[in-house]
């Protein structure tokens, strides 16, 4: 079971793969541009940019030059180290994620210069996917790239949702929270997203760079009194959210704004179509199949209850037919608190390990779709209920590896890893639980 489960999270990577996305949702038809619903006549631009930033940009960008091929004047994206892919129209940079870098940095400054560029009879075409937060790296004025990557650091380890942080990152760019679409303005803007938040929301995913941003200076103060942070946080960026509050500083561009008229954000992949196509494959195998939620966010812990909670109730339940497949997805958070290796997948694995001792014919994977969990080489893991009791027999001690955050040592030792390396997409997590 451990590698039907396996299998059924492949295909659900395999739906949302980016140049696919793009080929099947991107046209060009006697002279006409199709995304969507949205249609742009060719013969109208002058000019055809096209920029991005996140672990999917490059194969994205791939897809749109088998489209639009000469037709691109000028391009650039940003993506994580590993991910690049060859490309003939666009260039493309890579840079440091989670931690950002010096090439993220002039990365930045080089697509915020070809933005600036585009006239209004140009058309520029974002290609925006998780981890553009990090990638599309830059600070304020009299700030450091070292403040930057603590100030990084500080809010992955805070415990804060992806909300909550991006609040704070889009208070301290120059190219988030809609600004993008702002050095862009009056040209004419179409973003294509790869969705990796809960609920698909264009101003969170990649700190929104083409979206207008509801948050303020406000609200990024209040995520760092509510986290403790004020007095880690550099006080450089610290001056300068608090200029911004006293309206020192310029806010980021509000729903309303005329610059937003020529602005279109299109979400073309998200968890939901991951978990649609999981769903057929199980089913392939015979499992019947339920999608729980793919909006699985908040505390690790009780993210992982309720999942186990719902897979106990139908492995009692005789009127149920077995056997079963659960599928869910999302990104719960994980408040490190020690300097143990791994991820909010592994841990989520390892936790739920503990919970499935007495619990034979359950199996349960739960694994990143971009295929790196944390700073590792592994998306995530799967167990059962032999994964904890088998530990225990060798001296390996599961609830010490939880209290350190060792997740990633536990299933070195224990086996159970699943190790896809870079799929080049990304779409938060999935969860598979076997029912038999």
């Amino acid at each position: 079971m451990k590698a039907v489960a396996e299998q059924i999270f492949l295909s659900g990577v395999e739906s949302v793969l980016p140049d696919k996305m793009i080929q099947a949702q991107v046209k060009v038809i006697d002279h006409v541009l199709y995304f969507a619903d949205t249609q742009i006549r060719l013969c109208n631009i002058s000019h055809i940019y096209v920029l991005g930033a996140g672990k999917a940009s490059a194969l994205m960008a791939k897809g749109l030059e088998t489209i639009l091929g000469d037709r691109i004047t000028e391009g650039y994206v940003v993506t994580k180290y590993g991910h690049a892919c060859t490309l003939d129209r666009i260039r493309v940079c890579e840079a440091a994620h989670p931690t950002p870098d010096s090439n993220g940095i002039q990365a930045t400054t080089d697509i915020l210069d070809i933005a600036e560029k585009a006239c209004e009879n140009d058309l520029v075409i974002c290609l925006i996917s998780g981890g553009a937060s990090v990638l599309l790296a830059d600070f304020p004025e009299g700030s450091t790239l070292d403040d930057l990557i603590q100030m990084n650091e500080l809010l992955l380890r805070s415990g804060a949702d992806i909300k909550e942080m991006n609040a704070v990152r889009k208070h301290l760019s120059k190219v988030k929270g809609g600004q993008l679409a702002k050095a862009i303005w009056p040209a004419r803007c179409v973003s294509l997203i790869l969705s990796d938040v809960i609920g698909d929301s264009t101003e969170t995913i990649a700190s929104g760079p083409t979206s207008p941003d509801s948050s303020t200076f406000e609200e990024a103060l209040q995520v760092l009194v509510k986290y403790k942070l004020l007095k880690k946080c550099p006080s450089t960026m610290l001056e300068y959210l608090t200029n911004g509050f006293a309206e020192l500083v310029p806010e980021t561009p509000k729903a309303g704004e005329q610059l937003f008229e020529h602005t279109r954000n299109i979400i073309i992949g998200s968890n939901k179509k991951a978990l649609e196509a999981a769903k057929v494959k199980a089913t392939e195998y015979g499992l019947q199949t339920f999608i729980l939620s793919s909006e699985l966010d908040g505390n690790l812990v009780k993210a992982a209850d309720f999942v186990l909670e719902s897979a106990f109730k139908i492995q009692d339940d005789p009127k149920i037919r077995k056997p079963v497949c659960l599928l869910a997805g999302g990104e719960p958070t994980i408040k490190v608190t020690d300097n143990g290796l791994g991820g909010r997948n592994q841990h989520f694995a390892l936790y739920c390990s503990t919970k499935l001792m007495d619990r034979k014919g359950l199996t349960l994977l739960c694994a990143g779709t971009d295929g790196n969990d944390g700073p590792t080489n592994a998306a995530g893991a799967v167990v059962d209920c032999h994964t904890a009791s088998e530990a225990l027999e060798r001296n390996i001690k599961p609830p010490d590896y939880l209290e350190t955050f060792d997740s990633y040592h536990f299933f070195s030792q224990m086996g159970g890893h699943i190790i896809t390396g870079s799929t080049m997409t990304n779409v938060m997590d999935l969860m598979v639980i076997i029912i038999e």
